[in-house]
């Protein structure tokens, strides 16, 4: 499987997954393809990782990883609580 392959299967199961959990009393309009976007990508030998997010203002990141030894992706749906900044930690 090619990268582009990989992210753009990413970005079409994401789509569905966040049209599909949409709270309908928020009142938000599903997104298109457009409104979800890789965050990162990696790729080791037949495995690849991403992390996407999309343009919806629920606090959502997605993780997707591939398992190219038996051929399974792998679909992680994570919310955002907190980002917070520790200084001086060392």
């Amino acid at each position: 499987m090619t990268s582009e392959k990989f992210q753009a299967k990413c970005r079409a199961l994401v789509l569905d997954y966040a049209n599909e959990h949409l709270d309908k009393s928020d009142h938000i309009q599903p997104i298109t393809l457009d409104g979800v976007y890789v965050v990162w990508y990696g790729k080791v030998l037949q495995n690849h990782k991403a992390l996407l997010s999309t343009a919806l203002p629920d606090g959502m990141y997605y993780e997707l990883t591939y398992n190219g030894d038996r051929c399974e992706l792998y679909f992680d749906a994570y919310k955002k609580w907190e980002n917070c900044c520790i200084k001086e930690v060392f």
